[in-house]
């Protein structure tokens, strides 16, 4: 079987395993494709955990959940050195980050240190701990939570800090049919254990996958396309004077990159090689609502940043 279609088969497998988060099990694939990061928010209960453990699952990775709190410590993460008599010597222990997968749940809650030492991690794809510096494995996959819900004792990411995550996805509540065929999923597997996964997929196939993804093709109209979405965030004044005045800072060049790689991902889940304007729109939102920054006159109106996306993606035009 090839790569592409081991990974239609785990798409299937997901979706039978997390019923109505459809956007949200493509953009983990999406993402892992595209080696980055995914942040994701929504209320408690929507299938966040459920998600990302299994794909986990189905994949030749190891995974580590880890529950922030306002007392969490760098050291919690990263690791530490650990004095053994035995030997008279410091020994370094390494935490949950030297894992494949890692689940930052309720990442808002942590200080800012640890967002940080996370965020680190993310971008340069290492970690610095008892004076040494040590590589995170080839295949690392972070995907953060953050409950909308309450503000009370948490720790907003910075801007700065969010351009580090690929996609930032929201998640909703299921429908009344999904919800029905939740219900039914969870007495089924409490009443039989699940099969484990026979063959699954492995790092090597991950990362082939991945070049693969590299080969499709974007034409030159859609790559300016890309651009012109990422500087009109920038320039939204041009293209409507009210507009101009919701957005106090746009996308960084992050965005640009992230449109393209994430854009070639999908279209490489849907089965095609090269990139059609609506792989682009589809994932345009997701891509840029953490790389936004608007103003106080927005923020009074509440205008929020998916509907700003949603009329620049009406006032962009492909050429």
């Amino acid at each position: 079987m090839s790569v592409h279609a081991r990974f239609i088969q785990l798409h299937e497998q997901l979706s039978r395993s997390v019923i109505g988060q459809q956007a949200l099990t493509e953009r983990l694939l999406v993402v892992l494709l595209a080696d980055g990061h995914l942040l994701v928010e929504g209320a408690p209960g929507l299938a966040k955990t459920r998600a990302i453990q299994s794909l986990a699952r189905q994949l030749e990775v190891s995974f580590q959940r880890i529950q922030f709190t306002p007392d969490l410590l760098p050291a919690d993460l990263t690791g530490t050195e650990v004095f053994r008599p035995q030997t008279g010597e410091f020994a370094f222990r390494p935490g949950p980050l030297f894992s494949h997968f890692v689940l930052a749940d309720e990442i808002n809650r942590a200080p800012a240190k640890v967002q940080s030492a996370l965020l680190e991690a993310m971008a340069e794809r290492q970690v610095t701990a008892g004076g040494k510096t040590r590589p995170l494995p080839e295949v690392f996959l972070v995907m953060a939570t953050q409950n909308p819900l309450e503000q009370e004792g948490t720790y907003p990411l910075p801007e700065a800090q969010l351009d580090r995550f690929l996609l930032h996805a929201w998640v909703g509540y299921p429908d009344a049919e999904q919800e029905l065929a939740i219900m039914r999923l969870v007495r089924s597997e409490q009443q039989v254990q699940p099969a484990a996964t026979e063959s699954p997929l492995t790092r090597d196939a991950i990362l082939e996958a991945r070049r693969a993804v590299q080969q499709v093709h974007l034409a030159e109209p859609l790559e300016r396309y890309i651009v012109d979405l990422v500087q009109a965030t920038r320039h939204a004044g041009r293209y409507d004077a009210q507009l101009g005045r919701y957005i106090q800072l746009g996308a960084s060049p992050r965005a640009c990159l992230a449109l393209d790689r994430c854009a070639r991902a999908r279209a490489w889940l849907k089965g095609r090689q090269e990139v059609l304007p609506e792989d682009i729109r589809e994932l345009a939102p997701d891509v840029l609502r953490h790389r936004l920054l608007l103003s106080y006159e927005a923020d009074a109106e509440a205008v929020r940043a998916d509907a700003v996306i949603q009329r620049l993606l009406s006032l962009v035009a492909l050429a």
